[in-house]
């Protein structure tokens, strides 16, 4: 188990590394791109192609498949790609791009069945961040009362081949560093911030319980 946990923690910490290396480089065409996306989310296939690989570090975007959403609402390859990863934008606008193991993941969660066990570890990317997501329903749209909304910066999400793998890693996003984000449920994965967390609508679970407590 501690073998385990240590190679985990190695891919963590070598995703974390890269990914904040690689964000921290000026990318040429990333006023074009931004200006690109009007209001209410990027409207055309190319703008749609700069936000959703922006998710990822830039040499991993480049050759990354792009899905979008055509005119009947169905999704359909914007730009075929050569390296294995996909990135698309979520129903909130928010990019992410996904490894093999993360596309199966992805299916699962969108069909509402029980993802496959990940041959490997798992990578994803969303150096954009996000408009938030609760911790505790993975299904939720907005924050409630106890659902724990969390807004989360530029982060990286990891999907280990045990489940037993995320014992290692707290729930609370509070921290600073990974923390297990739907744990209990088959969505469960590790989530690992790449900068500051912005404040939450939702109290942190150690911050509910001493409220409770009052």
């Amino acid at each position: 188990m501690r073998r385990i946990v240590a190679s985990l923690s190695a891919v963590l910490m070598l995703a974390t590394v890269t990914a904040v290396a690689q964000e921290k480089m000026k990318d040429p065409a990333k006023a074009g791109h931004e200006g690109m996306a009007k209001p209410g989310g990027a409207t055309s296939d190319a703008a749609v192609i700069a936000k959703a690989t922006s998710a990822a570090p830039p040499d991993i975007g480049r050759n990354a498949a792009v899905m979008g959403t055509g005119a009947d609402g169905k999704m359909k390859e914007l730009r075929a790609g050569t390296n294995g990863w996909m990135c698309m934008l979520d129903l909130a606008g928010d990019s992410m791009c996904l490894d093999k193991e993360w596309q199966a993941w992805g299916d699962a969660w969108m069909n509402k069945k029980d993802p496959p066990k990940p041959k490997n570890v798992g990578v994803a990317y969303m150096l954009k961040g996000d408009k938030g997501a609760s911790n505790t329903d993975p299904y939720a749209t907005k924050a409630s009362a106890d659902n724990q909304w969390v807004v989360s910066g530029p982060h990286i999400m990891i999907l280990p081949t045990e489940v037993s793998q995320l014992d290692a890693y707290p729930t609370d996003w509070t921290k600073g560093g990974p923390w297990v984000m739907w744990k209990g449920t088959p969505y469960a994965h590790i989530m690992v911030p790449t900068t500051s967390m912005a404040k939450s609508a939702s109290k942190a679970p150690a911050e509910k319980k001493a409220a409770d407590k009052k």
